[in-house]
């Protein structure tokens, strides 16, 4: 027993010892992302593009890929994730913000029709003692809670912060443009990757990239495009599901609890796959246009966190008592 505690205490000086160095890489993390994407970008548009059919017609979506990129990236790494203590997100007025379909008031910005939306409860956090709405976590490496957090992203994307409220759609969005930039490259790159290994007749090369480094970027949009695809599909079946990545793991936890005393746990965020959707991404009558999607728009969260759209009739989760629900204490693995 001793010795399990001690294994147990040198586990979690190196969490911390690893929460520490990862929040002090991250600026480097980020610079390596930057330079990553601009060396594949420029190994798009000056090796393959220049050699793909009807220039007038495939150039322009390619530069709106590009161009969503760069800008959700932009976005997911500058806005703030929506910390509890924070004031709530307000929306801008520039030619980055998008307008709604409708306009509404401040705080919750999207009506009751067919959604039952209902005030947060508050619960005091276990590692800050700081009073926070529900669904906000505490981030070891931020040291703050996070609404509606889902993990902090050092790597593999290079954004340095916690994804949250604020900033969910676009990390995924960023994933999203990111899986269909390297699978074109990937797709596209592909009699270009043969001639630069030598592998073709023609020993001419009149490329700007150099060689070897259109084949290392070649081979890392190979393996990033299955990478990031795999995590995109786990990220949007989350959503479907009205659940972060934190939350799916505390309610494996509450089946267990439910299970246990005869009952069933139910979900009280999940209003459906159609509506989890909508509501994540915000568009629709009661949110922004579908067009929110394709171009690099900044616009505002259904909610400012202290409200929550719940199934009808639910107060809670179905299947736990209060008192039940995980915290962020030192043992909880939910932090970060």
């Amino acid at each position: 027993m001793l010795c399990a505690r001690h294994v147990f205490r040198c586990f979690k000086w190196l969490e911390r010892a690893g929460d520490r160095i990862t929040g002090a890489a991250g600026p480097y993390f980020i610079g390596l992302a930057v330079i990553l994407q601009a060396i594949g970008a420029a190994s798009f548009f000056t090796v393959i593009q220049p050699s793909l059919p009807l220039r007038w017609l495939t150039t322009p979506p390619c530069i709106l890929i590009a161009l969503n990129l760069f800008m959700h990236y932009y976005y997911v790494c500058t806005v703030p994730p929506g910390f509890a203590q924070d004031e709530a997100l307000l929306p801008g007025s520039g030619r980055l913000w998008a307008s709604p379909s409708q306009r509404t008031s401040a705080g919750v910005r999207w009506s009751n029709r067919g959604i039952t939306l209902l005030a947060a409860n508050t619960t005091a956090c276990r590692r800050c003692g700081l009073m926070r709405p529900e669904r906000a976590h505490h981030c070891r490496i931020c040291g703050r809670c996070v609404i509606k957090y889902d993990h902090h992203c050092p790597l593999p994307a290079g954004i340095n912060q916690c994804v949250g409220l604020n900033n969910e759609r676009h990390f995924v969005l960023f994933m999203a443009y990111l899986v269909l930039s390297t699978f074109f490259l990937s797709i596209l790159g592909y009699c270009q990757a043969l001639e630069a290994v030598g592998l073709t007749y023609s020993n001419n090369w009149p490329y700007m990239v150099p060689q070897l480094a259109y084949i290392l970027t070649y081979m890392l949009s190979v393996v990033i495009c299955i990478a990031v695809f795999i995590m995109l599909c786990w990220h949007l079946w989350g959503i479907a599901r009205g659940e972060t990545t934190v939350e799916a793991q505390d309610h494996e936890v509450y089946k267990r609890i439910a299970r246990d005393r005869g009952d069933n746990f139910v979900n009280s965020f999940d209003l459906g796959k159609s509506t989890n959707l909508r509501l994540f991404f915000n568009i629709g009558p009661d949110g922004y246009p579908w067009y929110t999607l394709i171009l690099p728009l900044r616009i505002m969260p259904y909610t400012d966190g202290r409200s929550w759209a719940r199934r009808e009739g639910f107060q809670r989760h179905q299947g736990i008592q209060e008192g039940e629900e995980l915290t962020d204490d030192d043992g909880d693995d939910g932090g970060a």
